[in-house]
């Protein structure tokens, strides 16, 4: 008989940078962060040296603006810090705003690079792009990180179809049958007593030969 595998509810992260130009200003950004439903995994204040941020930064490589990018993320400290929720990447993204600070204020007045930026160079903060973005930009600013693989479309359906949706088929068949006053409560209690990864608990220990 297979064994059921076991999968851990996967939380989307994402890398966000306060940039030399925006530190002083790093405990109202991190107020907003948390307001803004972050949950803080990781945090650290560095400074980078011109080539850690050339290979921050390797992707940009041989644009124009390279020079300036790596000469001004290494003139002072920042702070990296690893925020979770659903959606991080999208949320923190849209938070931030546009690139370039000076239209950001024009198209999104209400952004943080809108707020804390000054130029499209020194625009105040840094999100990761996508999910391939975000794993390495974070191990890079936190080598020890171990990041959980992003389960797939196949394997996350597989799992469902095997292991919950007969369990709650068979609970919903029960709550017809028993049609409880509060069936939420009902449900999620009998969920929880018939969960088929969890062993069951006895109230009292079975002593032999005593009735």
């Amino acid at each position: 008989m297979d064994q059921p595998t076991h999968y851990r509810i996967y939380v989307e992260r994402t890398l966000a940078l306060i940039k030399p130009d925006a530190i002083h200003k790093a405990e109202e950004i991190e107020d907003v962060i948390l307001k803004s439903g972050f949950i803080i995994l990781q945090k650290r204040r560095l400074q980078l040296s011109p080539e850690q941020c050339s290979d921050f930064y390797s992707d940009q490589y041989g644009k124009l603006f390279f020079p300036s990018l790596t000469a001004f993320m290494s003139s002072g400290p920042i702070i990296a810090i690893t925020l979770a929720r659903d959606n991080a990447i999208g949320h923190w993204k849209s938070l931030i705003g546009p690139v370039n600070s000076i239209k950001a204020r024009e198209t999104h007045p209400e952004c943080l690079r809108a707020k804390y930026g000054t130029s499209d160079l020194k625009n105040a903060l840094h999100g990761s792009d996508s999910f391939h973005a975000a794993e390495r930009e974070i191990k890079f600013m936190f080598p020890n990180t171990v990041i959980e693989p992003f389960p797939s479309r196949e394997a996350t359906e597989e799992y469902l179809s095997r292991y919950v949706n007969p369990t709650l088929l068979q609970g919903l068949i029960e709550l017809c049958k028993q049609k409880p006053r509060n069936p939420c409560i009902w449900l999620a209690d009998w969920l929880i007593k018939n969960n088929p990864n969890m062993p069951q608990i006895c109230d009292g220990a079975i002593v032999e030969g005593v009735e």
